[in-house]
């Protein structure tokens, strides 16, 4: 269990003048809760303090005020010597893989096995060690492969298994899969929900990409300007989001907000006759479903033509939404609206005819 209470961060900056200083609240007053075995994303902006956040919770960044509890112990109350260990289990993988050149990719895992000194594990110990985090993480044929001839996602896992050689419970990433082009963050991300399912390991996940938050978390918060303004289930923040912060990172990840573009262009497609009403349809859980289009139709006498659709599965839950021309009488249409919004559909009107 990882558990922050009221954590503050602030860094002095310097002014555009001499002698000018001023402070940066990096993070400001945040409490945040996560499960083991939970994939926790924080996502935000640039500047909104996350990657300061995932610093406080191994203690790289220490905070100001606040707690920082990991399995029940508040590590701002530890000595140096107790912070050290302490930090043995939480491994962490970083944006640009912080690879050494001259190692190979068997001396970059086994590094943080062997700089414990007399509590590092000797040449075999490790040797066999090394063998199992790159059968781990699928690169038993680069064991002698150096830094420069992998490509971006083969460099990213092996800063994966770097940071499980010391068989942490916790696995921090900060923008771990923001260098890399979607194809290659697919793969990350489904070796890390791998890992978490394997070694029930709990994942931390900072990002600024809301696909990543859908893909493989659990749980989210989103934060802005150093606080938290958001947080919940995902599936909770995709049906229902409290924030405009919050909805605009959702939109990144749906087609249904082409139809912005379609109605600044006034495109043909869009274009509506009388009678004629465009929606837009919002819903999530059993809805999803329903014959709800074609009972509609049949139960008001109205005609909706499907203009385009988005449908994903979130926690293992449907969730999506369609964009449709709605045909009908006045009164037959409104009536047919307001019986999707009794079925838990969110009903908006984008243009009338």
């Amino acid at each position: 269990m990882i558990e922050l209470k009221n954590v503050t961060k602030t860094f002095r900056g310097k002014g555009s003048f001499e002698n000018q200083f001023h402070d940066i609240h990096a993070v400001r007053n945040v409490s945040i809760s996560i499960g083991d075995g939970d994939i926790f994303g924080v996502i935000g902006f640039s500047g909104a303090g996350k990657s300061t956040l995932v610093r406080c919770i191994n203690l790289l960044e220490r905070p100001d005020t606040g707690e920082v509890i990991i399995n029940g112990e508040d590590l701002m109350k530890l000595s140096s010597g107790e912070l050290r260990l302490a930090r043995k289990k939480i491994g962490m993988v970083f944006q640009h893989f912080n690879l050494f050149r001259s190692r190979t990719v068997a001396g970059n895992i086994a590094f943080p096995l062997k700089r414990g000194g007399r509590n590092g594990k000797g040449g075999t110990a490790a040797a066999g060690r090394v063998k199992e985090l790159l059968e781990l993480v699928g690169l038993l044929d680069k064991e002698n492969a150096y830094p420069s001839q992998l490509s971006g996602g083969q460099k990213q896992r092996v800063g994966i298994a770097r940071a499980l050689a010391s068989n942490p419970s916790i696995l921090l990433c900060d923008e771990a899969t923001s260098a890399l082009d979607p194809q290659t963050t697919q793969s990350i991300l489904t070796l890390l929900r791998e890992l978490n399912k394997k070694l029930g390991i709990t994942i931390v996940i900072i990002t600024h990409e809301m696909q990543v938050i859908k893909s493989i978390c659990s749980h989210a918060a989103i934060m802005d300007s150093g606080e938290i303004v958001e947080q919940g289930s995902v599936f909770d923040i995709f049906s229902n989001p409290k924030k405009q912060i919050t909805s605009g990172f959702i939109a990144t990840t749906s087609h249904l907000n082409k139809i912005n573009d379609l109605l600044a262009e006034d495109t043909p497609v869009i274009r509506l006759g009388p009678n004629q009403v465009l929606v837009r349809f919002s819903y999530s859980g059993p809805n999803t479903v329903e014959a709800l289009i074609s009972t509609a139709s049949v139960r008001f006498g109205v005609l909706l033509n499907i203009i385009f659709g988005d449908l994903d599965i979130i926690q293992e839950k449907p969730i999506g939404g369609l964009v449709i021309i709605l045909e009908g009488e006045q009164e037959a249409s409104a009536a047919a609206m307001e019986w999707f919004r009794g079925k838990g559909v969110k009903v908006e009107v984008l243009k009338h005819g």
